[in-house]
């Protein structure tokens, strides 16, 4: 009878008054096989009467008979005793099982395995404890087995090679204990990170390998890149750099365009590898015909003609396509069309390289939310990922309220990355809604810096956290602190007041500033503010605040102008105000495409003893021009003030320069007193800017951007005549060029501006400078 497992004979006694037979499965080695019929011989006839248990030393007897297939009373079988061999080493207790036959007795005689005592880990300088325990399975007071161990090993490794370390080693040692116990320790040679040595191109002739490179996430180990993991060897990461190459060549009209294979070979040292991919550009497209066709009658094809991105002639840019969809989405969407679906039909002609696409509205499946699932937020609430979602449980699906969705997240500014996908559920009409986010640093140290001929340096100072305890919620501390101003406020907004969708702060502020450059006289505000703001629609919101503030003005110079010298003394300032902002900007962080129009009103007057009413209208559009991070930006603003029944205090009044006007020095345009040189203000103001952000061609990893700017302001109506007071409301220009980097450290900008226009009283300002740094 044939015995599937590997036996050793240890001794067959013929004619003897007892007969013992071994029968055991060692874990290494390489044991010798016998003729089943032999073990056959030995476990056949008879019947067990007793079955006897050697070797246990924590383990109950009876657990190990529990484990058997043959029980006192059952006649010896081979086939029992082979499946009772193995059932007991599938237990993992044991290292050692014989069988023995003695008489009519069967001895099992086992070896238990090692109990762990404890776990620990040497050499492992880049990963912690911690985060090592986390993955393994083995834990103390588990049996110790070799292949538990192997398995873990393997998962340190893994690990490690997420890391970018795959010439990481990890070996296993024991230390031997009394009572049958073990000290487990995984002894690593961490190794030095497995950087990407050389990035080629197989195929590429329309594009070099430098631009292609530049189009994935891998990029080649370069010393700046100390910072960053992208010159690490990443499997999955390799996989996504096969999309984005895809997607630049659909961009760029190659319809036809694939990856035929993306191969990486580790060098023999294991320090690094070597990534070629091997592509097929084919022939670029143009678009051909554009249609838009709709199954639905109440809906007029001719109403969605206008609102189409692709263009005949153009060349073919899948981009675009998306683009396309998504606007029809939400224009059907906002007929009332929940359940709608757009397909693109798309025919490709390569005799003549056109690409015809058609786009046809259907009726999509009526496909409801079933569930949000959220991943990857460690420290964020749910919550607050999950009020940024514009879909619920239960909502009819939309594509394109997921998108937007997913750019509000984004939005936050508290993730490095956010991806939402959709999954089937077991019910048809149903959709599982997966976000997964990646936690970056919210806590902020920002250092501000300005400086000019005139005045010399400037500094502020602040920490912020947007994302305390995880709640969304808000708290900045911040000073500036020079010798024209010592500032000192606090503040806290809770984006989300009582759960709803409605924002609620509070401002705690103390301010000194020191003018007697400006306008010989400092200043002292001390007070607080209270706000709230909700929205009127997705873009639309709005936000009302009360003020309550102290202005005191003092250290008035005796060579100070007489209309300076009027405003010595204390107000008490109490005001109410509102802002109204609709927003269609593609992102509120980093804006590349969209508008927005602010309108400001403030009015003093309740209770206090200043009295005016302010107001101010601001916008800005943002246009990309088509090439990668080229973008034009416009802005704007108007402001009047109006003292109801007294004159505007000149605290109260406007300034323009500085960051409101580059090229001239804070208060550097507007009214000014000849004879002291003190600036004087104005009740209404008007300022432009027109900028573009260009790339300085160099890898996009540095995160260098070049600007070019024009701005433009006039200043004016102080209500001060006298001929000491040169005022002109003429419209200065000024020009420009910075830079501005995405450092490490934090965004670093540095300003050039030269004015064109300008009145021989003004104050210029050559140089402007920033720096902030995260933590």
């Amino acid at each position: 009878m044939p015995v599937s497992s590997k036996v050793l004979v240890a001794g067959l006694l013929a004619g003897c008054a007892m007969t013992t037979v071994s029968v055991a499965l060692a874990q290494s080695g390489a044991p010798l096989t016998v003729p089943g019929t032999l073990v056959a011989q030995v476990f056949s006839g008879g019947t067990v009467r007793d079955i006897r248990v050697e070797g246990i030393q924590r383990i109950e007897a009876s657990t190990v008979r529990s484990y058997l297939t043959i029980q006192p009373g059952d006649p010896f079988d081979p086939d029992r005793i082979d499946r009772s061999l193995k059932a007991l080493f599938n237990t993992g207790l044991f290292s050692d099982v014989n069988l023995k036959r003695q008489g009519d007795v069967l001895v099992v005689a086992v070896a238990e395995n090692p109990i762990i005592n404890r776990i620990a880990f040497e050499g492992n300088r880049r990963i912690e404890k911690e985060n090592l325990e986390k993955e393994i399975q083995l834990r103390p007071r588990v049996v110790y087995t070799r292949t538990r161990v192997q398995n873990d090993v393997q998962r340190i490794q893994d690990i490690y090679r997420r890391q970018g370390r795959f010439a990481a080693t990890v070996e296993p040692k024991i230390i031997q204990l009394d009572q049958n116990r073990v000290d487990l320790v995984f002894e690593i040679n961490e190794g030095v990170r497995t950087g990407v040595r050389g990035i080629t191109f197989v195929g590429n002739e329309k594009f070099s390998d430098g631009s292609l490179r530049e189009s994935i996430q891998t990029k080649e180990t370069t010393w700046w890149r100390f910072l960053s993991s992208d010159d690490n060897y990443d499997p999955d990461r390799l996989a996504y750099d096969r999309d984005l190459l895809r997607r630049f060549y659909l961009k760029e009209g190659y319809a036809d365009f694939r990856v035929v294979s993306a191969v990486a070979e580790l060098t023999p040292d294991r320090e690094a590898f070597f990534i070629t991919f091997t592509i097929e550009e084919g022939e670029r497209y143009k678009f051909g015909k554009i249609d838009v066709k709709t199954q639905i009658k109440q809906i007029d094809p001719s109403q969605l003609s206008d609102i189409l991105t692709t263009k005949e002639g153009s060349w073919y840019n899948a981009q675009e396509v998306e683009n396309t969809i998504t606007k029809l989405t939400n224009a059907v969407g906002d007929l009332q069309y929940a359940f709608v679906d757009i397909r693109p039909r798309i025919t490709r002609n390569r005799e003549n390289q056109t690409v015809d696409i058609t786009y046809e509205v259907v009726e999509g499946p009526r496909v409801f939310v079933d569930r949000i699932d959220i991943n990857g937020n460690v420290r964020t609430l749910d919550k607050v990922i999950r009020r940024e979602m514009l879909l619920s449980e239960g909502d009819p699906f939309n594509a394109s309220k997921l998108k937007r969705s997913e750019q509000r997240i984004k939005d936050l500014g508290y993730f490095e990355r956010v991806n939402i996908t959709t999954a089937e559920t077991s019910v048809p009409d149903r959709s599982a809604i997966n976000v997964e986010v990646a936690e970056q640093s919210t806590g902020e140290i920002s250092i501000g810096a300005g400086f000019s001929t005139s005045d010399g340096p400037l500094g502020d100072f602040s920490i912020r956290e947007r994302n305390l305890l995880g709640r969304g919620q808000d708290l900045r501390l911040g000073a500036t602190i020079s010798g024209k101003r010592q500032e000192y406020d606090i503040s806290f907004t809770e984006p989300y007041f009582m759960d709803r969708d409605m924002s609620a702060g509070v401002d705690l502020f103390r301010v000194r500033r020191n003018y007697q450059n400006e306008s010989s006289f400092n200043e002292k505000n001390t007070g607080f503010a209270l706000r709230l703001g909700f929205p009127l629609s997705e873009h639309l919101r709005q936000r009302v605040y009360y003020q309550l503030q102290d202005t005191l003005i003092e250290e008035v110079a005796s060579t100070a102008s007489k209309w300076v010298k009027e405003q010595r003394g204390e107000r008490l300032t109490s005001l109410i105000g509102q802002e109204l902002t609709y927003d269609m900007r593609n992102s509120k962080l980093t804006p590349t495409e969209g508008y927005y129009i602010r309108l400001t009103n403030d009015i003093a007057g309740l209770g206090g003893s200043v009295r005016f009413l302010r107001n101010r209208l601001s916008g800005g559009y943002y246009l990309p021009l088509g090439a990668e991070n080229w973008v034009l930006s416009t802005s704007g603003e108007l402001g009047y003030i109006l003292g109801l029944g007294q004159k505007v205090a000149l605290s109260d009044r406007f300034f323009i320069g500085g960051d409101t006007l580059r090229g001239f020095n804070t208060a550097g345009i507007g009214a000014r007193d000849i004879s002291t040189g003190d600036a004087l203000g104005g009740t209404r103001y008007a300022r432009a800017s027109v900028e573009m952000s260009f790339p300085f061609g160099l890898p996009e990893e540095f995160g260098l951007l070049g600007h070019a700017f024009t701005d433009a302001g006039t200043l004016g109506k102080s209500g001060v005549t006298d001929p000491v007071v040169k005022e002109n409301e003429s419209i200065r220009v000024s020009v420009g060029t910075g830079v501005s980097w995405k450092s490490p450290f934090g965004p670093i900008r540095l300003d050039l501006a030269l004015p064109l226009r300008k009145e021989s009283y003004d104050k210029k300002e050559l140089i402007r400078f920033s720096f902030g740094t995260r933590f």
